[in-house]
């Protein structure tokens, strides 16, 4: 069992106004998830995306028109 703490980081075109969110892509090796949450409440729930979803997350937000 590992015992590795998320390291949450926010990507560098989240420049907007806070609206964004964090993840913790140090944890899909070791646990084969990647937390994610929102930046604005560091405290408040988790939501817990296997590798496969948070590559689909990231996916469809570089391809949206914003």
């Amino acid at each position: 069992m590992t015992t590795e703490s998320p390291r949450w980081f926010k990507s560098s075109f989240s420049e907007n106004g806070g609206q964004c969110i964090e993840a913790a892509a140090n944890l899909a090796a070791s646990r084969g998830v990647v937390p994610v949450r929102d930046s604005k409440r560091p405290t408040g729930p988790v939501l817990m995306l296997s590798v496969d979803a948070f590559a689909g997350l990231v996916s469809i937000a570089r391809s949206a028109e914003l």
